[in-house]
């Protein structure tokens, strides 16, 4: 870590995210005012993520779940929205709308890009929950139906938040059944995986099938799409599923910007420590979606806002005390949990070390109002409190 105790610095973050803005927050609140906190990003608006299933399933309104980032000029944090055309880590130096910024520590937080072409006819025939646009069409969709058939697929093995595609086979379900139409409608869950959130174990797999299965929703482990026309799905294995509504987790891929730089490796993704977020360039931090950080088990860390989170905090609190003279002693530990949203007013909740050896240690709470009352303090939280 590049160190100039005393001095005034310049800190960069790169993305308006749940990663950018907890560390651009953290080191408002770790820094004087001499210190120059700046975030960069694309879209003039926060949106939490998180909740998009809830405005998917008509619980939340896209303005619910947006705030913009000029708010947090208000901490003394400066927001330049503009695209970010390039990155030097080498220069530590960020193009953006057409501007070069210099940083004296960059942190790079700008999440997966969805890769929907992957997959012939996914976007133009599919209906996506992963982005609030998507969510909101989505809405509309669901309160429609009547009859038919729900397809749900996970696009890829590889995609953000493990347990999205199954929370929202279970707030359709839920959603059905509320309006009194789940006896005429048929839900099914292919999963590209093979099996519900594997990362976490057996366990958690087995629990979520168990759940799935109670619901009556046919899921289908390792059955990867591979292309879609009107009212069908095509797998690799040759089979065919009709759809009258078809709901997909994307496949993502690492930012352009990122793949394209010095940062990023054959995969595109960026390495780091996974004690620290640094890279391999001194003062420059990657966290969140767009690192790869892989554990024993094969598979990489699941790609959540949660571990975003905790690596924000290690980053900014290592980056403040460098600043102050102070040894850089924060680590982050593998710790994460999810919420499971399983609809009726209920979430499920694992939670472990995913450091942990030979395997993550994950373990998982039942449904229960409780854990969705604790997914709706986290939300209120982070709307009220980040922004």
């Amino acid at each position: 870590m590049v160190s100039h105790a005393g001095a005034a610095q310049t800190i960069v973050v790169l993305g308006g995210g749940v990663g950018g803005v907890a560390t651009a927050n953290r080191l408002r609140r770790r820094l004087d005012r001499r210190q120059r906190v700046v975030l960069v990003n694309r879209d003039p608006d926060f949106s939490f993520a998180a909740s998009y299933l809830w405005v998917m399933s008509g619980r939340r309104s896209a303005k619910q779940v947006t705030r913009p980032l000029r708010h947090l000029e208000r901490r003394g944090i400066e927001v330049i929205i503009a695209d970010i055309e390039a990155i030097d880590p080498v220069k530590r130096t960020v193009t953006a709308g057409g501007q070069e910024i210099t940083a004296d520590q960059l942190v790079v937080s700008l999440g997966a890009d969805y890769a929907t072409d992957a997959v012939p006819g996914l976007s133009d025939r599919g209906n996506t929950f992963a982005t609030l646009p998507g969510a909101q069409q989505l809405a509309s969709r669901i309160k429609a139906v009547t009859k038919g058939r729900i397809l749900v697929v996970t696009a890829a093995p590889l995609y953000r938040c493990p347990a999205a595609p199954y929370e929202s086979a279970l707030l359709i379900d839920a959603a059905l059944r509320h309006s009194g139409v789940r006896g005429s409608v048929e839900v099914a869950l292919h999963s590209a995986e093979l099996a519900p959130m594997g990362v976490a174990g057996a366990n958690v797999s087995e629990a979520v099938m168990s759940i799935l299965a109670d619901r009556a929703i046919d899921y289908r482990p390792s059955h990867q799409i591979a292309n879609v026309e009107m009212g069908r799905a095509e797998f690799a294995d040759g089979e065919v599923e009709p759809f009258d509504l078809l709901v997909y987790m994307p496949p993502i891929r690492s930012p352009k910007v990122v793949a394209e730089s010095s940062l990023g490796t054959a995969s595109g993704w960026v390495e780091v420590d996974r004690d620290t977020s640094a890279t391999s360039f001194p003062g420059v931090f990657a966290i969140g979606d767009n690192t790869q950080i892989p554990l024993s088990i094969g598979k990489p860390l699941p790609r959540a806002g949660v571990f975003a989170h905790g690596q924000a905090l290690v980053v900014a609190d290592n980056i403040a005390a460098t600043i102050k003279g102070r040894t850089a002693a924060s680590r982050f530990d593998g710790h994460g949990g999810c919420f499971i949203e399983t609809g009726f007013g209920k979430a499920g909740y694992g939670s472990g070390d995913f450091f942990a050896e030979p395997s993550p240690a994950v373990k998982i709470q039942p449904p229960s109002r409780r854990m969705h009352l604790g997914k709706v303090a986290f939300e209120l939280n982070v709307m009220r409190r980040w922004l």
